[in-house]
């Protein structure tokens, strides 16, 4: 069962174009706009990717109407590749560009300053830990982390090498909420994007449960609301309050050596009232003090 995922964008008319994909070959939702012609150009993380989508939308809308964005979403590797070796290849599509931005994991972003790459690093947007999500009416039953423990229920989790921060800190959620060895639950792992990945593996009934950020499972009961809900692991549904030992993750942005003067306009947006209202209504917060 493929989940069809809605288009996303910013600085251009979507509408106008055509769309031309195959699920199995050819498919690059994380890769956003016309590289070629971008004005603005932005890498991030992936796991936040809806509250950067409309974020950058309004930037263009308010301060750049003519302008053209692209905006890479991956987890950190592919785009921390592409500004160390100057481009990535999709398939047989080879994308060399540079960005002005550069939003990730601090500890990502600190190994590029080290290497001369990102200049200052600023903090940007912290998470509200993470939860479960289960197919609709969650026919497991499936109330907390204590449900995981019985075999017959298979956890999605994400790739313990290509995405080690946020599996990192998935694992440790689950240990510090009173699994032990993680390694005896009934995993599935993802291969490389589990912000894709996690909703997939359920739609496919290849996972009954997925461990995620509280955003990303927001905004998958947001677009398939058919098919998701969550289960906290603390607060609710609607009002996480993440339980003591619910591993919080922190994002910071830094612009790219080389691109300051241009990147300037960019940076100082991102740090905007606008955009800390626009990150809320996606599940995230401001970073403070």
């Amino acid at each position: 069962m493929t989940l069809h995922w809605p288009k996303e964008y910013a600085g251009f008319d979507i509408a106008a174009l055509h769309d031309w994909h195959h699920a199995g070959s050819n498919l690059c939702l994380d890769f956003h706009g016309d590289p070629q012609r971008a004005d603005w150009v932005v890498f991030s993380d992936g796991n936040h990717h809806m509250a950067l989508e409309e974020s950058l939308q309004t930037f263009v809308k308010q301060h750049a109407p003519d302008d053209e964005v692209f905006y890479a979403t991956t987890p950190p590797g592919p785009i921390v590749n592409i500004l160390q070796t100057g481009g990535l290849l999709l398939g047989n599509l080879k994308i060399t560009i540079k960005p002005q931005l550069f939003i990730s994991p601090p500890a990502v972003l600190e190994k590029l300053q080290q290497q001369g790459l990102v200049g200052e690093i600023h903090p940007f947007m912290r998470n509200n830990g993470s939860v479960l999500l289960v197919k609709k009416g969650n026919p497991k039953k499936i109330n907390g982390v204590d449900a995981l423990t019985n075999r017959e229920v298979r956890l999605f989790i994400s790739n313990a090498e290509k995405e080690k921060v946020s599996y990192d800190g998935y694992a440790q959620t689950l240990q510090n909420l009173g699994i032990g060895d993680i390694s005896k639950l009934n995993m599935v792992y993802g291969e490389r994007i589990h912000h894709r990945e996690a909703p997939q593996s359920i739609a496919d009934d290849r996972a009954d449960a997925a461990i995620v950020f509280y955003h990303l499972a927001l905004r998958y009961i947001r677009i398939f609301p058919e098919r998701f809900e969550i289960v906290p692991l603390g607060g609710t549904a609607e009002e996480p309050r993440p339980l003591a030992g619910n591993v919080i993750a922190d994002t910071a942005l830094a612009m790219v050596r080389g691109e300051e003067t241009h990147g300037e306009k960019l940076l100082t947006f991102m740090q905007s009232e606008i955009v800390t209202k626009i990150y809320q209504r996606h599940g995230l917060r401001r970073i403070t003090g």
